[in-house]
């Protein structure tokens, strides 16, 4: 009997309990967790799960557990990003696999396959003399799952650096307001530099997981940040259409997102544009048993519009993105 596999991906949008949120908890719970139950997925990537704190005990998901009550997701195996000591999840933004199947490893990892560039700031005030090194702010999670019928897949979740421009030192009036378009420029340029970065560090795991197995199974999805077509989605497919090397077609990353009708294929909506921000991107040997994909964005709130806070709409603003699989028994 054929395994149906279903591998979701969600932006939660900073999914957090803290005193005095708008929206609250409750509010957003009663709005996502069934979108959760809908997807029905058997493996489901989360991004932006922030973490929460209580006397004498370290930080952990709370808030994410609470969404999960009462789901067939509260009994999957589960892991996460973690602070560098490994005994709590980071305070914001943390990384999270969920799988109704076994978890035979995992990790995280930043800047241990692509080193931090240098790079020398031209706008900051005080002028910099040196080169400073460029890192990203998060890790990427990998974890390698066991399926019924004797096959593992490789599950890779990510969040890249989003577009918004990184401070530059005596660059700004205030948080919303750049001292000159120069500096604001030189921000976007350095945002642009950690995101394809973390892609690069991406592309590189994908390849030695293709060393030690040219048929591997592979997933990499999350909030990529970008769009198709642009430079981090261009650099984790690895297509042959940019290397010019044929040699390499089987070890080519494909969109699943191809699959669903243009007219729908968006994950967020920003001043009214439809925007295709979060992947799912599979290897040729799992694009075998591929059935079809859908994005749940009937209800997508466009929050960049005037008045559009987020205590009007407790869901998150990315829409789930699910892929559908069929795997033989062997």
């Amino acid at each position: 009997m054929p395994t149906k596999l279903r591998i979701a991906t969600f932006n939660l949008e900073n999914l957090d309990d803290k005193p005095g949120e708008k929206p609250t908890l409750e509010e957003r719970i009663a709005i996502m967790r069934p979108q959760l139950l809908r997807l029905n997925a058997d493996i489901l990537c989360l991004q932006e799960a922030n973490g929460q704190e209580q006397p004498g005990q370290l930080r952990q998901l709370l808030a994410l557990k609470k969404l999960l009550e009462g789901t067939p997701y509260a009994n999957y195996h589960l892991v996460s990003t973690m602070t560098a000591d490994g005994n709590q999840v980071f305070d914001e933004r943390n990384l999270v696999i969920l799988s109704r199947f076994e978890i035979i490893k995992h990790e995280q990892f930043k800047h241990k396959y692509a080193p931090a560039p240098l790079y020398q700031l031209v706008t900051a005030s005080p002028a910099q003399t040196t080169p400073n090194k460029v890192t990203w702010e998060r890790p990427l999670l990998h974890a390698t799952i066991k399926l019924p019928n004797n096959q593992t897949l490789e599950v890779i979740n990510v969040h890249l650096k989003s577009k918004l421009p990184t401070t530059i030192p005596g660059q700004k009036l205030n948080n919303f307001t750049w001292k000159t378009s120069s500096g604001w420029a030189e921000g976007f340029f350095v945002s642009s530099m950690k995101r394809v970065g973390q892609a690069l560090e991406a592309r590189l795991f994908i390849d030695q997981l293709f060393d030690a197995n040219e048929k591997a199974m592979i997933v990499i999805c999350g909030d990529f940040n970008a769009e198709p077509g642009e430079v981090p989605v261009e650099a984790i497919c690895g297509s042959v259409e940019n290397t010019g090397n044929g040699k390499l077609t089987t070890r080519v990353l494909v969109s699943c997102a191809r699959s669903i009708p243009e007219s729908v294929r968006f994950s967020l909506l920003h001043h009214g544009q439809r925007r295709m921000l979060d992947h799912l991107l599979i290897s040729r040997t799992l694009l075998a048993h591929y059935k079809g994909s859908e994005i749940h964005n009937e209800l997508l709130p466009d929050e960049s519009l005037a008045f559009a806070t987020d205590d009007k709409f407790p869901e998150s603003d990315h829409a789930p993105f699910i892929a559908e699989f069929e795997l033989p028994d062997s």
